[in-house]
């Protein structure tokens, strides 16, 4: 637990330029959704849904950067990107089973990653 808190600015950065990474959603769909699920979706609804979802991964990604250097907002930073990874996993393991193939790398990552920050955050409520 001390290895978290007392390394959590790298953990922030780290993870953020990964969660980053998926700015590709953002400029390039199918690509995006092809290395993320191994499936991809056709159509002005689909460019428009999933350039809107990479676009919002990518700035909870600039999110931990920015905590990770500026401590006043990291406990919000964390909170919400908690919310979004967890949200993220739940709903591949409820409707996505047919790609946890593809996409379980990404949910392994994003579930450690919420276990981090949740223990962080609980820790530092403690000390509060």
């Amino acid at each position: 637990m001390n290895f978290i808190f007392s390394n959590i600015k790298w953990i922030m950065f780290g993870s953020g330029i990964i969660t980053f990474s998926m700015i590709l959603s953002t400029l390039h769909p199918t690509l995006g959704l092809t290395l993320t699920f191994g499936d991809t979706l056709n159509g002005d609804l689909a460019n428009i849904i999933v350039r809107n979802w990479g676009a919002l991964i990518a700035l909870t990604g600039g999110m931990l950067v920015y905590g990770a250097y500026n401590e006043p907002n990291r406990n919000l930073i964390l909170f919400v990107s908690s919310i979004s990874k967890t949200t993220f996993v739940l709903l591949n393991l409820i409707y996505g089973q047919s790609y946890l193939t593809k996409s379980g790398i990404a949910l392994v990552f994003d579930s450690v990653l919420v276990i981090i920050f949740v223990s962080y955050l609980l820790k530092q409520n403690s000390k509060k």
